[in-house]
């Protein structure tokens, strides 16, 4: 088998760690103003620097990872196991079941994922408990796809013909046999999914439709950043730094 970098994956599991375990880190308050020190640099106290209103730019970089970070494996979370059933549902039992699947999930296809996003979220309200259902929706026909394209591959092979052959239930075999026989393409489909995630919640968030402020979030910041850029282009540095880095991860 191929070897696996080792650089990605310790990146994702510090990005990961480092969201985790913020709040024992004993950082500066996220959401403290103090604006006699607005866009200063560096310095002893703050490591990277004040942002526009004088908060911490470390402390609120990490808590918006914690923020991005949980948003986007919930939504990718719930849309795997709701996307995966659905296309093996689809792509084992055929028939109406199959129609119903693959059609829902091509006019749901249809829509391009941001202006979808943008809809529900405009009709809903902002907001972290918005966005989790909002990007499952979104994510969802991806799965539904990529485990319908894998169950029609394996269900005619012999071991899944051994299977049936041996009186096994329909349950019990897309469980135990199809199931694991696609779950490559399906974890390739959910890292995609959670680093598509992290960048539609930072761009919601950046419109005003994600994390509502004051919480820290990526987007957040890239937004309230663009306003001083003129004059320090540091707090616009970070967070797109951030960004960038965990979703070539």
């Amino acid at each position: 088998m191929r070897r696996i970098s080792p650089v990605p994956v310790l990146a994702v599991g510090l990005i990961a760690l480092v969201a985790l375990v913020v709040p024992w880190l004993g950082l500066a308050d996220p959401v403290k103003i103090d604006v006699g020190n607005r866009l200063v640099g560096p310095s002893w106290q703050h490591w990277l620097g004040q942002d526009e209103v004088g908060r911490d730019i470390l402390s609120r970089l990490l808590w918006g990872a914690r923020s991005s970070l949980s948003v986007a494996i919930l939504s990718a979370s719930i849309a795997c196991v709701i996307g995966t059933s659905l296309g093996v549902l689809g792509g084992f039992l055929g028939g109406v079941v199959d129609l119903l699947t693959i059609r829902a999930a091509d006019i749901i296809l249809c829509f391009p994922p941001l202006l979808l996003a943008l809809l529900v979220v405009t009709l809903l309200g902002p907001g972290a408990s918005t966005l989790v259902p909002v990007l499952a929706l979104v994510f969802i026909p991806g799965f539904v796809r990529v485990a319908y394209a894998g169950v029609l591959g394996v269900r005619h092979q012999e071991y899944v013909e051994a299977q049936r052959a041996l009186g096994v239930g329909p349950l019990k075999i897309m469980l135990r046999t199809v199931l694991p026989n696609i779950g490559g393409p399906v974890m390739v489909q959910f890292s995609l999914a959670m680093a598509a995630a992290v960048v539609l919640e930072s761009g919601l968030s950046f419109l005003g439709l994600g994390v509502v402020p004051p919480s820290p979030s990526w987007g957040l910041m890239i937004g309230a950043a663009r306003s001083t850029m003129a004059q320090t282009v540091l707090p616009l540095l970070w967070p797109c730094l951030a960004l960038t880095s965990t979703v070539l991860a």
